[in-house]
């Protein structure tokens, strides 16, 4: 059974609005900074860090790994009343997936300063409010 994430993009967010493509950017920067830790300390951290490689197809965000633990997750954009992200862990996703899926929305809800409701149901809040 899928399980799902979501950012809202409230009005105390940076934008209110978000394309693919600039979640794709935020991705890629994410990768970046990841891959400077592991050069910090020595480390080939960027397989273990965020272990995905990002396709743009049909109007959402495939990221897929190969590696043992860690399989895909969807990221894909919408709006109802206010702009959201949606994080999808497919029914065959790994616990590895969930880690890293939870890691990567926390970052793209601070990076936004959205509304975050987690996996689990459980909402944070990365805006002032």
């Amino acid at each position: 059974m899928a399980s799902h994430a979501y950012i809202k993009l409230v009005p105390g967010s940076i934008q209110q609005q978000i394309t693919l493509d600039e979640v794709e950017d935020l991705f890629n920067y994410y990768k970046n900074i990841t891959n400077k830790t592991g050069e910090q300390l020595n480390f080939k951290y960027e397989n273990s860090a965020f272990p995905y490689e990002c396709q743009q197809t049909e109007g959402y965000l495939s990221l897929t790994s190969n590696e043992r633990g860690y399989s895909k997750m969807y990221v894909g954009v919408g709006s109802e009343s206010a702009a959201f992200l949606q994080i999808t862990l497919p029914g065959d996703s790994k616990f590895g997936d969930k880690n890293k899926a939870n890691e990567f929305s926390k970052f793209l809800a601070k990076k936004l300063q959205g509304e975050l409701t987690l996996f689990n149901g459980r909402v944070m809040y990365y805006y002032k409010r």
